[in-house]
């Protein structure tokens, strides 16, 4: 079976540039996900601002076993490079409203997991806003990272489409709760 390398995406969307491209390693691999919400392109970046608090995926598994905050906190928007993003993960760039790109900045996540970095893009649509991920992820060398190889696109996408719905799911509420008053 192929790992599930891309989910939601279009082949216009993966093959364009994003700012995690320009951070320098080499990659094994890259990973595409991608989800249309009902919500201006605003109010989707100001739920990306959130992961400085929470993963926002299973928070059984990511975030021990606090719960995510389900409403926007104030302050947290004025992001900058350096800050930490989601326990393991520091800013490494952003573009408001446009983009945020992050970069692994834990020596036991990359141990486990390899190097990581990406970008979640926001683009406004018809009827709200498309947000995209794109990860770039150097497996570990050797032996472990020949066995996590296989592995780790189906953990990514288990993770991160979990994340994506529910960044989908507040941002679609907050939309309908703005459009109601």
């Amino acid at each position: 079976m192929e790992p599930p390398k891309n989910w939601g995406a279009t082949p216009a969307e993966c093959a364009a540039a994003y700012p995690c491209d320009s951070l320098a390693f080499a990659e094994d691999d890259a990973y595409f996900r991608a989800i249309d919400i009902a919500a201006p392109a605003d109010l989707v970046y100001r739920w990306l601002c959130q992961l400085r608090v929470a993963p926002y995926s299973y928070d059984l598994i990511d975030n021990f076993a606090r719960r995510s905050p389900p409403q926007l906190t104030p302050g947290l928007e004025p992001l900058a490079p350096g800050q930490r993003m989601m326990t393991i993960f520091r800013v490494a760039s952003l573009d408001p409203p446009r983009s945020l790109t992050i970069a692994l900045s834990s020596s036991i996540g990359a141990a486990v997991m390899g190097d990581f970095c990406g970008t979640y893009a926001v683009a406004p649509r018809p009827g709200g806003s498309r947000l995209l991920a794109k990860v770039r992820v150097r497996y570990p060398r050797g032996r472990y990272g020949r066995l996590l190889r296989p592995v780790m696109p189906h953990l990514d996408l288990f993770m991160f489409r979990k994340q994506l719905e529910t960044l989908r799911d507040y941002a679609e509420r907050d939309a309908r709760d703005l459009r109601d008053i």
